[in-house]
């Protein structure tokens, strides 16, 4: 499966990059355990920061970011099979389950509710 991590990026940093950072590593955690299990870990931030830099975007929140960062899980979305929700306040990562339950994908909240496949390691 291609496995959406979804959880704060952006939410109750104030736009502190730093912060932002953290907020990405936590993300970025959940993806060898995933891959582990056999699937194909994905976070939309990956897809979407660097679009929205050759965009043109500057700041966390300008025009370009908004027209961006959010429709790129949207579209990332239609290619997935499952939501990892990890915890914490986020209206992105809220909407992207609202999106992944519209469209009947499975959604976990936990590395260890992913089964994995039979693959060796």
């Amino acid at each position: 499966m291609m496995i959406l991590i979804a959880g704060p990026y952006r939410s109750g940093t104030g736009d502190d990059p730093a912060q932002m950072a953290a907020n990405l590593k936590r993300l970025e955690e959940a993806a060898w355990p995933i891959f582990e299990k056999g699937h194909v870990p994905m976070i939309g931030e990956w897809v979407a920061l660097p679009v929205w830099h050759m965009a043109g975007g500057r700041e966390v929140g300008d025009a370009i970011y908004e027209r961006v960062l959010h429709p790129t899980a949207a579209r990332l979305l239609e290619h997935c099979d499952a939501v990892l929700r990890l915890p914490g306040e986020s209206k992105g990562a809220d909407n992207d389950v609202a999106i992944a339950r519209r469209r009947g994908l499975q959604i976990y909240f936990g590395i260890e509710e992913i089964p994995a496949l039979g693959e060796p390691r």
